[in-house]
């Protein structure tokens, strides 16, 4: 039977014998628990050579000698030699001091389990018996999963050490949740979101995430519809300060990216004028993701190599305008459906051709997405006759041209590819 216990190594010694790729990630695992830690080898991967090189760790160019394990308190031999391992083993035990073999884990005193850090919390899976690295990696990734769930109540009962994935009573965290997949949520988000005491969410982003949270989760709603805004600003500032005032964790849960016109510079503004701690998780922006769910490419070698990005509410700007007439510039216009009329004859009147590549991607990532793709003099017309709703991205230039990831292939190709048709048919 094995013990699994946790180690506390900070500013301990820790030894690890090897230079290679496996000696490198042990020497970062022991870094990371702030040990300190010295790896003898004879020769050093550019992995350790970074891990010197930055202060983390001290190298011995040679090899291995018994004195070395004097005094450590944990050792990782990492050369994959069995005589060199082998005895590295035989002198740590000699001294009690606990030795994992890398090479051969059944050979050492200790294991090195199958691990992940997540929301403040270390897992560390080992099997029983025979070491079996695979099953235990296994299940690891299983168990992650489900802290990642939001209905997993991963919320601190005592005081917890601070850290990026902890979220405190009394903080607010402003979390970018992505343009609507959940799927697309970073892991910090999901991790904060199974924290959280009380969820302030948009009409936007990933919603269907909210009907996985826990019961005991408030949840909040304060999204804008085109021209409606149920909830001010004001007042959502105010329901932040409120909640975590209150003791609570509060995730501020935001369609795409929290910057980027999502007056998230604001909420943080207010958060911290009335002292009250928060953060901020970014998350994919549909400024990019849109355009990429409807394999359109924001840039591309030779066609496009600047982006653009116009928020659509009221109209283009002669920067906006600018930016049209430049054929390696890629347009990209947010929260622009409603106003797709006056934007397209603002950029005719402005000069800019009507026969410029461009695309409507409607509810971008969900299952119902839509991709209408027209040149800027026929694009409001058709998008309208389409029907297409909200929420929108609208891309204008070069890359919004059909066609362009899908090249027709070259004379032999098609002369290949019409023989293998011709085969299958006859099969």
């Amino acid at each position: 039977m094995t013990l699994l216990a946790g180690l506390e190594l900070a500013g301990r010694p820790v030894l690890v014998v090897g230079g290679g790729p496996v000696a490198a990630r042990r020497a970062r695992t022991a870094v990371a628990a702030g040990a300190d830690v010295r790896v003898v080898a004879v020769d050093a991967t550019p992995d350790v050579q970074e891990l010197v090189a930055a202060g983390d760790v001290r190298l011995d160019r040679r090899p291995v000698r018994e004195q070395d394990v004097e005094d450590v308190w944990f050792v990782w031999t990492c050369t994959g030699d069995p005589a060199v391992d082998d005895a590295v083993h035989g002198w740590a035990t000699a001294r009690r001091v606990f030795c994992v073999v890398a090479a051969d884990a059944a050979a050492g005193s200790a294991r090195t389990p199958a691990a992940a850090r997540v929301g403040g919390m270390q897992l560390a899976v080992l099997s029983e018996g025979r070491p079996d690295p695979r099953r235990a990696a296994a299940v690891r990734d299983r168990l992650v999963l489900a802290l990642l769930d939001p209905r997993t109540d991963t919320r601190a009962r005592r005081p917890a050490t601070a850290g990026p994935d902890v979220l405190h009573p009394g903080e607010v965290a402003l979390v970018g949740g992505g343009t609507g997949d959940p799927g697309l949520m970073t892991v910090r988000a999901r991790v904060l979101l199974a924290q959280a005491d009380v969820v302030v969410a948009d009409r936007l982003g990933p919603t269907a995430v909210l009907d996985e949270l826990r019961d005991d989760v408030e949840v909040i709603g304060v999204g804008k519809a085109p021209g409606v805004h149920h909830v001010p600003q004001d007042r959502i500032n105010a329901i932040l300060v409120e909640q975590a005032r209150a003791g609570r964790r509060v995730v501020r849960l935001k369609g795409g990216d929290p910057f980027l016109l999502g007056r998230g510079g604001e909420e943080v503004l207010a958060c911290r004028a009335a002292g009250v701690p928060v953060r901020v998780v970014p998350g994919i922006t549909s400024a990019v993701a849109a355009a990429a769910a409807a394999d359109i490419p924001v840039t591309h070698r030779g066609v496009a190599s600047r982006v653009h990005v116009v928020n659509g509410h009221g109209g283009l700007v002669d920067a906006d305008l600018a930016a049209l007439h430049a054929p390696e510039v890629t347009v990209v216009v947010l929260m622009g459906l409603a106003w797709l009329d006056r934007l397209a004859e603002q950029a005719l009147a402005a000069g800019v051709d009507p026969a410029t590549p461009a695309a409507v991607v409607s509810r971008a990532t969900f299952p119902d997405q839509r991709v209408l793709r027209a040149p800027l003099g026929e694009l409001a017309a058709r998008a309208a006759a389409a029907g297409l709703p909200s929420p929108a991205v609208v891309v204008l230039g070069e890359v919004a041209r059909e066609g362009l990831l899908h090249p027709a292939p070259d004379a032999a190709c098609a002369a290949d590819l019409a023989a293998d048709a011709l085969a299958g048919a006859t099969r």
